[in-house]
């Protein structure tokens, strides 16, 4: 059976107290990646950033709200990396520093964080529009992988011990190809009992954590295993529930109507500074790489 793309599938281990998300992107992931003439290198770390949102805004499931994966970083040629999801619509960003970025070498896929980043951080952001809450947690960077900063994030954060796997890269044609694997221990709350941290460790967790470990990059890029195939490779010995499947998209949200409302929240003044000679005030979309001229 075939891989979909651009598909996020929960699953449920319930006899190991285990839950978990996996993602494929293809035309959705390449249609992002194009607004920007991106490195090789930062093209997939942004693919990774989009893989990673989709599995934890899905876990988290705001009500009509937004997760948001932002790193952030100085003195190296990536400063700021986002990436966002909202019931199941994806976007995301990157910017760079020209003159770091000039002194990467060619083809070197994976330079580590901390070469792209220099000292950073990683934040989680959920806002849930419905209840007006915001919560975030923040973690530094680590010095090699997304997958790595992304563990110490649940596992410190959300005291949640968790195993993550992100694999991007060109497929034959050039465009690009992610997958996305996380699974991780249910908090005691949500098995039996009020408590809400989860207790390290574990034989279930450590069968769980063992056989999600051997998942190999190739697997998740591999257009020929569909997911439903992949879980059972990695727990054929186990009772497996796999929830609806949900299709994803591209979600930017700019748009001539959203921007007027914006600009028309500022005094007068200083829409005043904001205009050219002309009397239009230029607004770019940093998701999608599209300017707006407004007359406000």
């Amino acid at each position: 059976m075939a891989a979909a793309n651009d598909r996020l599938l929960g699953f449920m281990l319930p006899g190991r107290s285990a839950r978990g998300r996996i993602v494929r992107l293809g035309p959705v992931l390449d249609s992002i990646l194009s607004a920007h003439a991106y490195p090789a290198a930062i093209a997939r770390l942004l693919a990774e950033a989009l893989l990673l949102a989709a599995m934890t805004g899905d876990l988290l499931r705001p009500d009509d709200g937004q997760l948001t994966i932002q790193a952030r970083g100085s003195g190296g040629p990536l400063t700021l990396l986002v990436a966002d999801w909202r019931d199941g619509e994806l976007r995301g960003y990157a910017q760079q520093d020209l003159d770091r970025r000039r002194a990467m070498p060619d083809g070197d896929m994976r330079p580590g964080l901390e070469r792209l980043f220099g000292a950073g951080y990683l934040a989680i952001t959920l806002e849930q529009t419905l209840v007006s809450e915001r919560y975030q947690g923040i973690v530094a960077l680590g010095e090699t992988c997304l997958e790595e900063s992304a563990e110490h994030y649940f596992n410190s954060s959300e005291q949640v011990p968790t195993l993550v796997r992100l694999a991007a890269a060109p497929g034959p044609d050039g465009r690009w190809l992610a997958g996305g694997f996380l699974v991780q221990q249910l908090s005691r709350a949500e098995r039996d009992g009020p408590r809400l941290h989860v207790e390290a460790g574990g034989e279930d967790w450590a069968h769980v954590r063992a056989l999600a470990a051997t998942l190999k990059p190739d697997e998740l890029l591999d257009p020929a295993l569909s997911d439903e195939e992949l879980l059972w490779r990695l727990f054929n010995e186990d009772e497996v529930r796999v929830l609806p499947a949900r299709a994803l998209s591209r979600g930017c949200r700019c748009n001539a109507a959203h921007i007027r409302t914006v600009l028309e929240q500022f005094p007068e003044d200083e829409r005043a500074d904001m205009r050219n000679a002309d009397g239009v005030i230029s607004v770019d979309c940093e998701f999608c790489s599209r300017q707006f001229l407004m007359r406000v």
